[in-house]
């Protein structure tokens, strides 16, 4: 269920994961370790891009996101 709460939740686990890898991952490698769906993780990245936490870079075939 898409709320507040678990928009919060998604967007911590998404911090992980970049935290974890310590490098810049793709969308799809980003999916894969946070293991949300598409809409749960562009729902945390949308809280993590607002709060200024994430850098964003278009990739040859993919977004590249990082932290700051």
């Amino acid at each position: 269920m898409i709320n507040v709460e678990n928009i919060g939740t998604w967007a911590g686990l998404v911090w992980n994961a970049l935290n974890d890898a310590q490098k810049a991952l793709t969308l799809k490698e980003l999916r894969k370790a946070s293991k949300l769906k598409v809409n749960e993780m562009h729902c945390a990245l949308g809280w993590l891009a607002k709060e200024g936490k994430l850098n964003f870079a278009e990739g040859k075939d993919d977004i590249e996101v990082s932290l700051r």
